[in-house]
C-alpha cells in the first residue's frame, strides 16, 4: 500500500479509539467529534468555539458522510471530550496509523525533539507543557508524541517515545540532551542505529571524540558549500572508525563512527566570519556523505514541525487549559499537518491549502478521502 493509501486511512485507526463516556449521556458519536475537529484545524479553525461554527456551516456537507445522531456538538462538548479523552489511548490509535507508514518505507531518519506549548493553562494560571515528538523527515509526518512530566525531563520522556515507535531499519537522531547509554541501547535493541549529539553534559565523552579527532587517522570526509541568505557557509563532516581514544567504547552499544562538523559562515555584506564544531557518535557504518545529510536532515524537526506549529497552527498561543486537551489537541495539530504535508495535489503553501480546504469541500473531501 502506498503513502497516500496509508495516509487516506486514518479515520479506521481513530474509529479504534475507546469511548470513555457514559452511554445514556452520549448524544454524539466519538468519531463524529474527532473526525469535525481534524477536518476544522485543517480548514484553519484554532479554537472549540470556530470548530462548532465551521460545522455548523458546513452541516448538510458533514452530513454526507458522518452519522451525526445529535446534530453537530457544541463547543462545551468538544471541550469536554478532548479534555477528558485518554492521550495515551490517543496517542496509541495515531501512532498505528504512522506505523504503517513508516512500516513501509524503512531506512528514514527519525528526528527527536522536544517542543514547549507556551500558551496552556491550567485552572485559569499559565502552565506550559513539554511535548517530545518524533519526526520522520522522507515521509514529512509526524510519528508520535510524549507528554514530559512537570518534575521530569526529556531524558525520561525520549525512552517512552522510543519504545511506541517502529525503530527497526531506521536511523534516530537526537541532540546532546538525548545522548545517554540506555537511549543508545534502546534504539540497538529495537534493531535501529543511532545518531546522538555530543555536548560537554557528557564531559569525558566529548574530550574523547576530541582527543580521537587531534590524534587519529580520517576515515573520511565531505565538504558542502551554501549560499543563500546573505552568508556563504561551509559545512565540513569528518568521520573516524578508530575507538583507540575512546574511553570503554563498548558501554556505547554497537558504537562505530565518530563524527565531527566544522561549520564557517561568512556573511557576505560585512566579512565577519564564524566557526563552529560539533561532534556526534553513530552505530550505523556510513561515508561522511551520508552522516553530512542526515545531521542538516535533523534540524528539519524545527524548520518543517515546530516552526509550522507555532507559526502556521499558531500551538504556542493556544490556551487550552482543561485536564487533557493541551496533549490532545497538539495532537489533532500533527494529524493535520501530517495529512496537508502528504498531499502531493497542490504544491503550495500549508497555508494556502488550510485556506483553500475552508473554501473548496471538494479539496477538503480529497484530503480526508471522503
Amino acid at each position: 500500500m502506498d503513502m497516500k493509501d496509508k495516509t487516506s486511512s486514518i479515520f479506521s485507526y481513530f474509529s479504534e479509539m475507546p469511548d470513555f463516556r457514559i452511554n445514556r449521556r452520549k448524544q454524539h458519536l466519538l468519531t463524529d467529534i474527532i473526525t469535525i475537529t481534524i477536518a476544522g484545524v485543517i480548514c484553519g479553525m484554532e479554537s472549540y468555539d470556530d470548530i462548532e461554527d465551521f460545522a455548523v456551516f458546513r452541516q448538510d456537507w458533514f452530513k454526507t458522510f458522518l452519522e451525526l445522531p445529535g446534530g453537530i456538538p457544541s463547543h462545551d462538548t468538544i471541550n469536554r471530550v478532548f479534555s477528558n479523552m485518554d492521550p495515551a489511548r490517543f496517542e496509541a490509535c495515531f501512532r498505528n496509523w504512522v506505523d504503517a507508514v513508516l512500516e513501509s518505507h524503512p531506512g528514514q531518519l527519525i528526528s527527536i525533539d522536544g517542543k514547549t506549548i507556551r500558551g496552556a493553562k491550567s485552572h485559569g494560571i499559565k502552565s506550559p507543557i513539554h511535548m517530545v515528538s518524533a519526526w520522520a523527515s522522507d515521509s514529512n509526518m509526524v510519528l508520535g508524541q510524549v507528554r514530559v512530566n512537570e518534575k521530569s525531563n526529556e531524558i525520561t520522556a525520549i525512552p517512552e517515545l522510543l519504545n511506541s515507535l517502529f525503530i527497526k531499519g531506521n536511523i534516530i537522531s537526537m541532540d546532546a540532551m538525548g545522548c545517554q547509554q540506555e537511549i543508545a541501547a534502546c534504539i540497538v535493541k529495537a534493531e535501529g542505529d543511532y545518531l546522538l549529539g555530543v555536548k560537554n553534559n557528557q564531559p569525558a565523552l566529548h574530550q574523547n571524540l576530541e582527543d580521537s579527532f587531534r590524534f587519529l587517522k580520517i576515515a573520511d570526509e565531505d565538504e558542502d558549500i551554501d549560499i543563500g541568505h546573505g552568508r556563504i557557509e561551509t559545512r565540513k563532516c569528518t568521520i573516524i572508525t578508530d575507538m583507540a581514544h575512546m574511553e570503554h567504547p563498548g558501554k556505547w552499544r554497537k558504537l562505530k563512527v565518530l563524527i565531527r562538523m566544522e561549520s564557517k559562515r561568512c556573511d557576505k555584506a560585512t566579512g565577519a566570519t564564524e566557526h563552529a564544531s560539533r561532534y556526534y557518535i553513530a552505530s550505523k557504518p556510513e561515508s561522511a556523505a551520508f552522516y553530512q545529510k542526515n545531521i542538516r536532515s535533523h534540524w528539519g524537526i524545527e524548520n518543517k514541525l515546530h516552526w509550522t506549529l507555532d507559526v502556521i497552527f499558531q500551538e504556542d498561543a493556544d490556551r487550552k487549559r482543561n485536564k487533557n486537551a493541551a496533549q490532545n489537541f497538539s495532537l489533532i495539530n500533527k494529524v493535520a499537518l501530517n495529512i496537508l504535508k502528504n498531499d502531493q495535489t497542490k504544491n503550495i503553501s500549508i497555508r494556502r491549502k488550510r485556506n483553500i480546504a475552508s473554501w473548496d469541500m471538494k479539496y477538503l473531501a480529497k484530503l480526508l478521502n471522503f
